[in-house]
């Protein structure tokens, strides 16, 4: 991101050089491993990247919200209100829902300009929302002086959009743009949202992420689907034993699942959600004993079972990864994110990562239509102010 051009279009759109905008900065995030766990209470373990949201915020003399991006066409002014409906603009529905739960904690907005510029690929997994939703609370935060803690900024941004937006997101993403640290990953429990930083060392190796290129809304993916799946399941698993969500059995008791759950997709999918839970325990394990090798296993077990239990990838993901898995230096692949689309990570060995961008990008190509791109991301610091 080149500031002084971010800040140019700020004012080319806005006016009045006199008075300089406040830069903000939000990452995007990667799941490493621990899938479709989050809304089931269980262990996730994302890290925050260096691909993110920019906002340019200033306050004006007017009771008027001016919305502006550098990503789409479509602005948005409106008038402060003491609560905002959906709209039709639906990027402006992230700030909006943000804004509204700084209004409902009795926080007086004035008049502002936003201009935000993401580069997260939009649709693909790496959380452009969360980023999005992070940017305007820590920059809201700062300007009226709220005081409020990362946590209670990422309840918010999470609430704004499941209320607002509509979409029945768990805690994750935004936890970890609100609380990502440089060149660690965080371990987290989404339950008690007790968390530790665990250190990413990958000496020879590198981190490479791979954009199917298939777009994909959340909202209009099966993403509700399986949560209520899961929903069921837990309930007929309390005739076992009193649970609020599947992260409360552990990998010894899905022998158990046959005798309570009758219906074999709704079995499957608590197959791969007490399973999962599993590979991220092991996971920060091997990582803290400097295993790599192992944890590249742990995550192509995952997307092996989002594949048959969760049935979440699809054939654009599928070939990502299985082709992928093929190539020389590569440790673990899998999907991230929601699934049907978006992103594959991988681990690489450095000096084959060229040539595995390389060739993976053919035998997508020829066998999806599709050409994909390729991220080699740095590891970074949660949402906040920038200079």
């Amino acid at each position: 991101m080149n500031i002084k051009n971010f800040t140019e279009k700020f004012f080319e759109k806005y006016g009045n050089r006199n008075n300089n905008p406040v830069l903000f900065f939000s990452p995007g995030r990667v799941n490493l491993i621990g899938e479709h766990t989050d809304y089931n209470g269980g262990y996730v373990f994302p890290c925050a990247l260096n691909y993110g949201t920019y906002l340019l915020i200033r306050k004006i003399e007017s009771s008027i919200l001016k919305f502006s991006t550098l990503n789409f066409n479509n602005d948005l002014e409106t008038e402060l209100k003491e609560l905002f409906i959906n709209t039709s603009n639906k990027w402006v529905n992230y700030p909006l829902g943000v804004i509204n739960e700084f209004l409902k904690r009795g926080i007086k907005i004035s008049g502002l300009e936003f201009l935000y510029y993401g580069d997260v690929p939009n649709g693909a997994g790496l959380s452009s929302s969360a980023s999005i939703e992070m940017v305007t609370a820590v920059a809201l935060n700062e300007f009226y002086n709220a005081g409020f803690s990362t946590l209670e900024l990422v309840k918010m941004s999470q609430k704004a959009e499941n209320d607002f937006v509509g979409m029945n997101c768990g805690i994750m993403d935004q936890f970890a743009v609100g609380f990502g640290k440089k060149n660690n990953a965080i371990f987290l429990n989404c339950d008690t949202l007790f968390f530790e930083n665990v250190p990413i060392i990958l000496n020879d190796f590198s981190l490479i992420i791979t954009n199917t290129n298939k777009r994909r809304g959340l909202t209009d993916s099966k993403y509700n689907e399986r949560r209520s799946e899961c929903d069921k399941a837990v309930e007929l698993l309390q005739a076992y034993k009193p649970i609020r969500n599947l992260s409360e059995l552990v990998v010894s008791e899905i022998s158990l699942l046959e005798k309570y759950i009758k219906d074999p997709v709704i079995r499957k999918r608590a197959t791969h959600v007490i399973s999962e839970n599993g590979r991220v325990v092991e996971a920060v394990k091997v990582l803290k004993a400097n295993d790599i090798i192992r944890f590249g296993e742990l995550m192509n077990l995952s997307h092996d079972s989002l594949k048959d239990d969760y049935e979440v990838t699809g054939n654009e993901l599928d070939t990502l990864v299985y082709e992928g898995r093929k190539l020389p230096g590569v440790i673990g692949s899998r999907m991230t994110g929601a699934g049907f689309g978006g992103c594959t990570v991988s681990i690489v060995k450095k000096a084959d990562s060229s040539k595995f961008m390389s060739d993976l990008s053919a035998v997508y190509f020829k066998k999806t239509g599709l050409v994909p791109d390729f991220y080699q991301p740095e590891i970074v610091d949660g949402a906040g102010r920038i200079g």
